[in-house]
């Protein structure tokens, strides 16, 4: 007997889905605006909404025009520009057709380990020049804005790329550290050495006084922490990973580990 799929599962977007429903350029298109315009097209120039007293309006080409008109433009009547959901966005100035960038940000957001251009090449069936371009653009559109980290944050680095011993900085080795929120947000720094006022200075843009921060016994750490709330160590060295606080928390940097586990899988 065949069972009734969920409505949720029914109505769930999968890779196999969005080939099928949205390969059509226009279907892609509308799936685009009604992600990016839930309540209505906004003019990129001016943000009216169409509430204004001259509104938005779709453009369409005239009966009797010999050439057809541009799908999905629009006209405001405020500022007097046309646009398109494209605009102010990292498809602007792109040929690639939306269908093609929809399954690229499916792919790239469902590769937990991170995904290559020349997989994407191979997967899309276009040029690795077109999959390199895209997969930069989706990932600058997906830097997180700089907000202030809080409550309890997680601090850790590590040297990633290059051959030899990790515990040595050496100029094949990119020392990256990793500032986690815990139930947040996180952010990843380049560092060009890992040194005191380096890390002070990151410290000091990305982690709120009031945090509680957590870190691994490196000594390096002591100085910059001096004015922050409070800071929490776990001794690696003697195998101490967690540890439970008398107020009932945990201290533990396992959450940057993870991080740091997946960008090496993926790089």
């Amino acid at each position: 007997m065949k069972t009734k799929e969920p409505k949720d599962e029914q109505d769930e977007l999968t890779l196999v889905s969005l080939a099928q429903e949205y390969a059509d350029e226009d279907k892609a298109r509308g799936l685009l605006e009604s992600l990016y315009w839930p309540n209505g097209p906004v003019c990129p120039h001016c943000k009216n909404t169409g509430t204004a007293a001259k509104g938005v309006v779709a453009l369409t080409s005239k009966a009797t025009s010999k050439r057809p008109g541009r799908k999905g433009l629009y006209f405001c009547g405020s500022c007097r520009k046309q646009f398109s959901v494209t605009v102010g966005t990292v498809f602007e100035g792109s040929h690639i057709p939306i269908s093609k960038w929809l399954m690229a940000m499916f792919i790239i957001c469902s590769s937990k380990k991170s995904i290559s251009a020349n997989q994407l090449h191979r997967m899309l069936k276009i040029t690795y020049k077109t999959s390199w371009f895209m997969l930069h653009r989706i990932r600058h559109a997906m830097s997180p804005e700089i907000a202030m980290l809080k409550g309890t944050v997680e601090v850790d680095e590590t040297y990633v790329g290059g051959k030899g011993d990790q515990r040595t900085v050496s100029a094949r080795k990119t020392p990256v550290v990793a500032l986690v929120e815990r139930g947040g947000k996180m952010q990843a720094r380049v560092l060009s050495n890992v040194t005191q006022k380096n890390l002070g200075q990151v410290l000091n843009e990305v982690v709120s006084k009031d945090a509680i921060v957590n870190t691994d016994e490196h000594p390096i750490y002591r100085n910059p922490l001096k004015n922050w709330k409070a800071h929490q160590t776990v001794t690696h060295s003697k195998y101490e990973y967690t540890r439970k606080n008398d107020d009932g928390s945990m201290a533990g940097i396992n959450h940057c580990e993870s991080f740091f586990s997946l960008l090496k899988r993926g790089v």
